[in-house]
């Protein structure tokens, strides 16, 4: 097996956020060309995906891995960029993955130690992140780009049952619809179902074309599907359950923090008060706290500022290696 630029060694940094998986990049690879995160994000897939099979497939990954390159940010307004890269590719933003690499540049000494605020640039704009102890840990709350409902009230005829599905844009798109539509409970039970209901949507809406984005092509597309159920909540506030399907049937162990900015867009168009919360909850139960912040304007409709609050945690420190006449070369996927 022929391959491009076979790495010897690929330096990582290991996190999870709310039990999702995030792999750093922290050496080993060449730097992307680009003026822009978003610019390099198309050069990592021309450049590096050879690097990115490596990381996430089996058996250096699994089906649910996430990660990241590095590289500079647009200008002097940001701390660092990032690429994000998951099994079936290259994202333009990953909320989870934004917490885990808050976290990582504290921990590595990047950013100083009593900075409570920084940017970090990635390929769907600048997200702004801020920092404060909590349970031995850090919390992080991101603020996003700013999110809106790109389309209400879809109806969709499924094997599964018909539904209705709302699209929202939270640095990439997002489907939503209710999991009982379908008679399916957000629960690692009926997780094959969820995962075959999400996959039949996202296809489904991309082949007609309904997620496209008004000024930035590249951004256009359906990412996520979010399948969710509301929880008991109070004192004007919600708590809903998700999980969401991505890429080629990926599973998101964590609530989602780009999903989450999209559901508050979906919300707030909904009557969800500025400064009220949102407890989204994962299928594996843990959770992001998340608020509408502002509203305004965005590409001529309304748009909303959101906060999403979560913890990442260190799982380990790698250096992966492949051997030239290993057979299996990058690896393999099972699912």
């Amino acid at each position: 097996m022929n391959l491009p630029h076979r790495p010897a060694l690929v330096s990582t940094v290991d996190y999870h956020t709310a039990g999702e998986p995030f792999r750093i990049v922290t050496g080993g690879v060449p730097s992307l060309p680009g003026a822009t995160v978003a610019d390099r994000r198309i050069q990592a897939a021309a450049r590096l995906d050879h690097i990115r099979r490596l990381l996430v497939q089996e058996p250096r990954g699994h089906s649910g891995m996430y990660g990241c390159f590095l590289t500079p940010p647009d200008d002097d307004g940001a701390e660092f960029g990032a690429v994000f890269f998951h099994n079936s590719g290259f994202s333009t933003a990953c909320g989870h993955g934004t917490i885990a690499l808050a976290t990582w540049a504290i921990e590595a000494g990047l950013v100083d130690p009593g900075t409570q605020e920084f940017a970090i640039d990635v390929p769907s704009g600048r997200v702004r992140v801020t920092l404060a102890p909590a349970d031995g840990g850090l919390a992080v709350s991101f603020r996003n780009v700013p999110a809106w409902v790109h389309r209400r009230g879809i109806a969709l005829e499924t094997p599964f049952g018909d539904a209705t599905v709302d699209i929202a844009f939270g640095g990439a798109f997002y489907a939503c619809v209710p999991a009982a539509a379908f008679g399916l409970e957000v629960a690692p039970a009926f997780l094959p179902r969820l995962i075959e209901a999400g996959r039949f949507i996202q296809r489904r809406l991309d082949a007609d074309g309904l997620a496209s984005h008004p000024t930035d092509d590249r951004l256009s597309g359906v990412y996520g599907v979010i399948l969710y159920e509301d929880l008991p909540g109070g004192n004007g506030d919600v708590s809903q359950r998700n999980v969401t399907i991505f890429g080629d049937g990926q599973v998101d162990r964590s609530p989602c923090g780009s999903g989450t900015t999209a559901r508050l867009a979906v919300l707030a168009d909904g009557g969800l008060a500025e400064g009220k919360v949102l407890v989204h909850e994962s299928i594996i139960g843990t959770r992001f706290e998340a608020r509408i912040i502002s509203t305004r304007s965005e590409s001529g409709q309304p748009a909303v500022t959101t906060e999403v609050t979560g913890s990442a945690w260190r799982t380990g420190t790698h250096q992966f290696a492949l051997n030239q006449h290993d057979p299996l070369g990058p690896g393999f996927g099972l699912g």
